[in-house]
């Protein structure tokens, strides 16, 4: 995978990308927010691992201006903060994970994995559910025919559900396939990205239904 790190200190920074080369990926540094607006305008990548505290702007403002952009590469963000409130702000502003320091590789290396996973390839080219229209190959939802803006991990939720359409898929099963842990971190972030979609469906929010200590359904229910 093409990666991007971005971080203020510049040997945390050599490290995370010793750590990604060290996996195989083919990493790219910035230690700003110039420095990222730079690289994505030069290049494309698959994971953009981001700090929150850069020394021209906070990689949540950021990562908010990219996504307004149309830029929905996934995006990790790293933090010291990691209390539920900075976790939302963070998940809030179009991030798709978002993991607090100090963090052990083995985890770094699981997210970064999980969030360049591709969502799963079926038979059927698009999917029509109610007014929302999931193109599987073109990895693109629309809504009454308007192109929704998803984040990759936001994107990847949809076609899980879509792919069982009308019927529960468990939360433990959503989190194995985009995050590989049951961690209540990672649970807290499924609640929020769950939320941000139907939000996002606008008044076609019921199509994504929850069923209590289960799951989530898309769809009408069998």
């Amino acid at each position: 995978m093409r990666i991007l790190v971005a971080d203020d200190d510049a040997p945390t920074r050599g490290l995370l990308a010793r750590i990604l080369k060290e996996e195989g990926h083919e990493v790219r540094a910035a230690g700003s927010c110039a420095g990222v607006d730079a690289l994505i305008a030069s290049a494309e990548f698959d994971v953009v691992v981001l700090d929150v505290m850069l020394p021209d702007g906070s990689g949540v403002t950021l990562c908010a201006r990219l996504r307004a952009a149309d830029v929905h590469v996934p995006i990790l963000l790293l933090t010291a903060r990691g209390d539920v409130r900075d976790r939302v702000i963070g998940l809030e502003s179009g991030a798709d994970d978002y993991l607090p320091k100090p963090f052990a590789i083995s985890e770094l290396r699981a997210r970064v994995k999980a969030l360049g996973r591709r969502g799963p390839v079926l038979r059927d080219r698009q999917v029509a559910i109610g007014a929302v229209t999931i193109d599987f190959e073109a990895r693109r939802v629309r809504v009454d025919g308007v192109a929704l803006p998803l984040t990759a991990r936001e994107l990847a939720i949809v076609e899980l559900l879509a792919e069982r359409r009308g019927r529960v898929v468990a939360r433990d099963h959503l989190i194995d396939v985009l995050w590989g842990d049951a961690k209540d971190s990672v649970r807290a972030s499924l609640d929020v990205l769950i939320a941000r979609i139907r939000r996002k469906l606008g008044v076609h929010a019921s199509l994504l239904r929850t069923v209590r200590s289960v799951g989530y359904v898309l769809g009408e229910g069998e």
